[in-house]
């Protein structure tokens, strides 16, 4: 065997290895995003449960709740808001926070927000407006996270339980502890985005969300929420 013939074959060795490395990564660093996400939201479901006889709410009192947005309609919130402002004034009512911060801003043409509508109906239910913040900002997680936890900050509020759907949690609460904020996730109990009811393609929807955060996004390249719901959306329809 002559020299040159040695040296590329040992240049192909490396080659090889590299792309199987690469390969390996682009299987393994997917399926550890969706399984960490998949326990995160089953493992919450089940220890986290407000209703039963043995909860223990000094487990999980913080400074405040803050209730993630989701769609409102003229004021009154949507199904998957509305779950979340059930559970979040249960954890009111159990005293796991002295108060809750509402997040999120309207839809183009909207005549409020859904932090709005979120404070609204949490004041309706008889908690004191006082103790509600509406925090008009946020489109997406991470700007909610920023507009939310910059008002903590401004209000000396160091601990917060982020109430959002199971599958969410892991995301909301990664991009709340890099805000400098001690957090923990009060899934919803019930409703379309609860573990009972969560389809697949939300579960990778989220998955998918918290891999091109902590990749991407934590370096500033930044991608929406809905890109990469139309991402999931086209490669499950390639495959029917």
């Amino acid at each position: 065997m002559t020299p040159g013939l040695v040296v590329r074959l040992f240049g192909f060795r490396w080659i090889l290895r590299i792309v199987s490395f690469l390969l390996l990564l682009v299987i393994v660093i997917p399926l550890y995003a969706f399984g960490k996400t998949w326990w995160t939201g089953q493992s919450l479901a089940k220890e986290i449960a407000l209703t039963a006889s043995d909860f223990q709410p000094s487990a999980y009192a913080r400074e405040v709740i803050v209730v993630l947005g989701a769609a409102q309609f003229d004021g009154k919130p949507g199904p998957i808001l509305k779950e979340r402002l059930k559970t979040a004034l249960l954890a009111y009512q159990k005293n796991l926070a002295p108060a809750i911060i509402t997040v999120g801003e309207g839809a183009p043409g909207d005549r409020t927000t859904e932090a709005a509508a979120g404070k609204k109906w949490l004041a309706n239910q008889g908690i004191p407006k006082s103790r509600i913040i509406a925090v008009n900002q946020g489109r997406d997680t991470y700007s909610s996270t920023l507009a939310y936890s910059a008002t903590m900050k401004s209000r000396e509020l160091e601990s917060v339980l982020i109430v959002t759907d199971p599958y969410h949690c892991l995301r909301a609460t990664t991009m709340a502890e890099d805000q400098g904020v001690v957090a923990s996730c009060l899934p919803t109990l019930a409703g379309m985005t609860d573990i009972s009811h969560s389809s697949f393609r939300y579960l990778l929807r989220e998955a998918g969300a918290y891999l091109a955060y902590v990749t991407l996004g934590r370096r500033g390249i930044m991608i929406g929420e809905e890109t990469i719901e139309k991402w999931i959306s086209e490669s499950l329809g390639a495959r029917t």
